[in-house]
């Protein structure tokens, strides 16, 4: 399935004397299936070391990292000749070697003509909790180019489904303000609701192009979250683990309230920042759930305006929350109108999705009273309030109220209703979150 992470892989292949590249995301979000595809179609040859089933590598890497004599192990091991620019050398679950983690500083040290990707599932996590011999950390810092593979988004899902067509007409919509035929309108939202049921997960996305079937790609879900919880297991303490799984157990609960902001007591009785914020930390850095930071004020920096103490969490991606959260699917293909309040939850997870994926930081805004602004965005110099509504009944109080406080003269409304453009508010459908710049 095209990704448009594909893009960015060859620019890096093209550039000149490029570093060793690192391709980080949570686990199942495609990193291995896309680097292969990459290293086939763009390479003669291909070598891929999966470090955590092949212990004679990590043997080897235990005592020598020199790069010339790392190529000769490899070349003997795999019966394959590595010549730089014609040879992808992948190594895979790359958090499970440090010492192949560091080998890379010194191919890009003396050997940069050799083309070297690596993928890690839990990167962050182990980075954090591993340190070398001498007490720093072993992460080649400023030695490697680093990319960030998410779940599928949106229009990757269209193009999954066939619909580039589809996705061409979203973008040009997005970009003239005008309101799309009533048909694909329709079509478009009836899809974005099969995309709150399947998710972006790329083997959900093929089970249900294979099957048709909702169910499958439901028990695929089920699979990446019982993946998710032996890793809190394998990669930190069990005192650790404990502490993660209830802060992960708890975000169904934490975004069906009305006020969304995370409260430890959900995640356990008497709950508190000291007893969880190592937990919440290794949610965040092993990429299955993003944190949403409130900021005090809508002045530029927003990084300047945070109150960390202050904050949402949402699943990385929709379909797991459905999953984990046992939301029947005839519910999310009913979202628009439904009258469920989760429902809007639901919503605001897709769209701060939608947002990670566009690498944009996720910040939300309220005041004293009851105003809160589900999302806002800081592009380049531009303050940008966004309001996000599950259906076609839209309100803007708080939004006035913040253009008003923090005089911004754009901003974007995202709901069930179409394209649009009055009194500088951007009418964006739920459908078209990926055409944001």
């Amino acid at each position: 399935m095209k990704r448009k992470i594909t893009e960015h892989l060859l620019n890096w292949k093209n550039t000149p004397r490029h570093k060793p590249l690192i391709l980080q995301g949570a686990r199942q979000v495609g990193k291995s299936y896309i680097l292969e595809e990459f290293g086939r179609t763009c390479y003669k040859n291909l070598v891929k070391v999966s470090l955590d089933l092949v212990p004679d590598v990590r043997d080897f890497l235990a005592k020598n990292i020199d790069p010339m004599e790392i190529i000769a192990f490899l070349e003997s091991m795999y019966n394959i000749r590595i010549i730089p620019g014609e040879t992808l050398i992948f190594l895979d679950e790359i958090q499970d070697c440090k010492r192949a983690l560091l080998s890379l500083k010194y191919f890009q040290e003396q050997y940069p003509e050799y083309d070297i990707v690596a993928a890690g599932s839990l990167l962050g996590v182990a980075i954090n909790n591993e340190e070398s011999d001498d007490g720093r950390f072993s992460y080649p810092v400023g030695k490697v180019d680093e990319l960030t593979l998410y779940p599928m988004d949106f229009e990757e899902f269209l193009w999954a489904m066939d619909k580039d067509i589809l996705s061409e007409n979203i973008r040009e919509h997005f970009a003239t303000n005008e309101k799309m035929p009533e048909s694909l309108h329709n079509q478009a939202l009836d899809l974005y609701q099969k995309y709150l049921v399947i998710g972006g997960m790329p083997e959900s996305v093929l089970k249900y192009r294979q099957t048709q079937s909702y169910l499958a790609s439901r028990e695929i879900q089920q699979s990446i979250l019982a993946g998710y919880d032996k890793d809190m297991t394998k990669y930190s303490s069990q005192a650790t683990a404990v502490k993660i799984r209830a802060c992960f157990n708890s975000i169904p609960a934490q975004l069906a309230k009305e006020n969304r902001k995370f409260q430890y007591k959900l995640a356990k009785k008497g709950g508190t920042a000291t007893i969880f914020g190592e937990a919440i930390q290794w949610l965040m850095q092993s990429g299955v759930a993003s944190k949403c930071t409130l900021v005090s004020h809508g002045y530029l920096p927003l990084s300047a305006q945070v109150d960390d103490s202050d904050f949402k969490i949402y699943m990385s991606d929709v379909g797991l929350l459905g999953a984990k959260a046992q939301i029947p699917a005839t519910m999310l293909l009913n979202s628009i109108e439904a009258d469920n309040t989760f429902l809007g939850s639901v919503a605001e997870n897709y769209v701060a999705q939608q947002l990670q994926a566009l690498k944009l930081p996720l910040f939300y805004w309220k005041n004293d009273n009851t105003a809160e602004l589900e999302f806002v965005l800081q592009i380049e110099d531009n303050i940008i309030p966004t309001e996000v509504k599950k259906g076609r009944r839209v309100k803007a109080q708080s939004m006035t109220l913040f253009m008003e406080k923090y005089k911004t003269s754009f901003a974007y409304r995202i709901s069930g209703k179409n394209f649009g453009l009055s009194n500088g508010v951007k009418a964006i459908p739920l459908y078209a979150v990926f055409c944001i710049r």
